[in-house]
């Protein structure tokens, strides 16, 4: 199994000043770790979801397209995500552009309330495959030939 990690600075998260609230942070790098079981992906995200998300997300993407030909699933786990901004839709967006065309396909498993909602709202749910624990395992099934997300009316059965 091969495993990468990208850190943001703790030290950044940190020195906000006395006057920083717990949420006036955003735009810290989360950690991203890459882990690869045969032709399927997994990439971990704890923190925000944000444009300071884009670099190390895309690099472990990018490393793990590069050095897997054979590539067919990414999972994007994002249970420790803590906020996600318009910023960091369009890098789910970008992730799932850099796969399109190996066919790979991009799954949000476990996305929280601060994920599912917003993209439930601007109807960009419906792009991605979703895996909730209820679901079963990450591997069973798989999403259509468009990309498109086999479930519309998202987690719980809840509409957007």
């Amino acid at each position: 199994m091969d495993e990468h990690a990208s850190t943001g600075d703790p030290a950044a998260r940190q020195d906000a000043g006395p006057d920083a609230s717990p949420g006036a942070s955003h735009g810290a790098e989360p950690q991203v770790t890459a882990t690869l079981d045969g032709n399927v992906s997994s990439v971990t995200v704890v923190g925000e979801l944000t444009e300071a998300a884009r670099r190390p997300l895309v690099r472990a993407v990018t490393d793990q397209l590069l050095s897997t030909p054979t590539l067919h699933r990414l999972e994007l786990q994002l249970s420790g995500v803590t906020f996600m901004n318009s910023a960091g839709m369009a890098v789910l967006v970008q992730l799932q552009r850099m796969t399109q065309p190996r066919a790979v396909t991009v799954a949000l498993v476990e996305p929280p309330p601060t994920v599912a909602r917003p993209l439930q709202l601007t109807g960009l749910w419906r792009r991605f495959e979703v895996v909730d624990d209820d679901d079963g395992p990450a591997g069973a099934g798989g999403s259509p030939p468009s990309g498109a997300q086999p479930r519309p009316d998202g987690p719980g059965g809840r509409s957007a």
